[in-house]
C-alpha cells in the first residue's frame, strides 16, 4: 500500500492552526495577521494549495517564531 503525501502547504497550515490553538489566537485575529477573511481559513482547512509564502512571513512575523520553530513537532 502506498503512503499518502501530505503537501507540504497543507502541513505548514497544520502548523499554523496548532499554533494558533496553544497561543488562544482568535480566527478573526488570524484572519487579520494573514490579511485574509476567516472563510479563507476554512477554506485553507479544506485545501491549503492556495496559501503564499507572503501569508506565513506575515503570521511568522507577528508571532516572532521562525520557520524551523513553527514546523518542529
Amino acid at each position: 500500500m502506498k503512503d499518502k503525501k501530505i503537501p507540504f502547504q497543507k502541513q505548514v497550515w497544520c502548523h499554523v492552526r496548532m499554533y494558533q490553538h496553544l497561543h488562544d489566537i482568535t480566527n478573526e485575529r488570524l484572519a487579520e495577521i494573514l490579511g485574509i477573511g476567516e472563510r479563507t481559513l476554512h477554506e485553507y482547512d479544506k485545501r491549503a494549495d492556495n496559501i503564499t509564502l507572503e501569508k506565513i512571513d506575515n503570521f511568522l512575523s507577528y508571532t516572532g517564531v521562525t520557520f524551523m520553530e513553527l514546523m518542529l513537532p
